[in-house]
């Protein structure tokens, strides 16, 4: 019987586990940007 051996290389760390852990401050500078340049759009087209 053949005796299969599955490789032992690492898979590369997904992107959204890697950003998860920054969250609570990368959506409110996200959030703040957008709504900057959504008050500006707003005053310019005004």
């Amino acid at each position: 019987m053949a005796h299969h051996e599955h490789p032992t290389a690492e898979h590369p760390e997904d992107v959204v586990e890697a950003i998860t852990p920054l969250m609570p401050i990368v959506l409110p500078i996200a959030g703040g940007v957008l709504m900057f340049l959504l008050a500006f759009i707003a005053v310019f087209m005004a």
